[in-house]
């Protein structure tokens, strides 16, 4: 199933995954409805990625501040392994883990993934970050589903147990995530094609650019002014290729 999305920069052409069904199915309703018809690419970060699907910003005056606009429902996440965030990946948005910690999906917002490419210094240094915050998210649910115990050893003030029981979530969260860096296939893409790296496994990723990636460069390249909106107005207008 592809999709066209049409600006005045030009045409964007998307293939969506049929690995992702649910986000699959609810684009191509939406589109098919019109929803999208007249939003903007409404929050553009260069270097990082072109935003849009905000009901909100159709017809919004120069200023208004964009973003949280969608219909009254989420979608449940569908993050699946092997699935990056390469240059070109369509992506669904969503709010943070603080409050959504299921990582489910905008119902309609969307992004389109620009990035950098990355050398192999960076990426080595990037895949220790991300195995040092793979292990500590790892201790964190150890910690939680062992606070009632924490909590008791902190009442009695016993320094001690809470000491061998800290060691032992951080032996047990080290041997779970393992070769928690980058993969091969990710430290290949991220120095080739390039992307966004640090968002893997966070958000769900449901389709890619076939055609049209040079209209994603120019748009992430826009001028921006308060909240990352473009200066000028990039609306868009979605069909489905049949």
């Amino acid at each position: 199933m592809k999709v066209k999305i049409q600006t005045m920069l030009g045409d964007i052409v998307v293939r969506l995954y049929d690995e992702t069904p649910i986000h699959r199915d609810n684009f191509v309703k939406l589109v098919k409805e019109g929803y999208y018809d007249g939003t903007l690419f409404h929050r553009v970060i260069k270097d990082f990625m072109i935003q849009g699907g905000d009901p909100d910003s159709k017809g919004a005056p120069a200023g208004k501040m964009l973003g949280v606009g969608g219909p009254d429902y989420t979608l449940e996440a569908e993050i699946k392994d092997g699935i990056f965030h390469k240059r070109g990946a369509l992506a669904a948005a969503r709010q943070g883990d603080e409050v959504n910690p299921e990582r489910r999906s905008s119902g309609s917002q969307f992004y389109i993934v620009w990035g950098q490419v990355y050398n192999e210094g960076q990426l080595r240094q990037f895949s220790k970050q991300l195995k040092v915050q793979k292990v500590q998210a790892a201790f964190n649910e150890l910690a939680a589903e062992h606070r009632a115990e924490i909590m008791q050893m902190r009442r009695e003030r016993n320094r001690t147990g809470l000491q061998e029981l800290q060691d032992k979530l951080a032996a047990e969260a080290e041997s779970q995530v393992k070769d928690g860096g980058l993969t091969e296939e990710q430290q290949k893409l991220y120095s080739t094609v390039g992307g966004t790296p640090h968002l893997d496994g966070q958000y769900t990723v449901f389709g890619e650019v076939e055609e049209g990636l040079n209209v994603v460069e120019m748009i992430q390249a826009t001028a921006t002014g308060r909240g990352d909106r473009p200066v000028d107005d990039i609306e868009m207008r979605i069909t489905v290729i049949e």
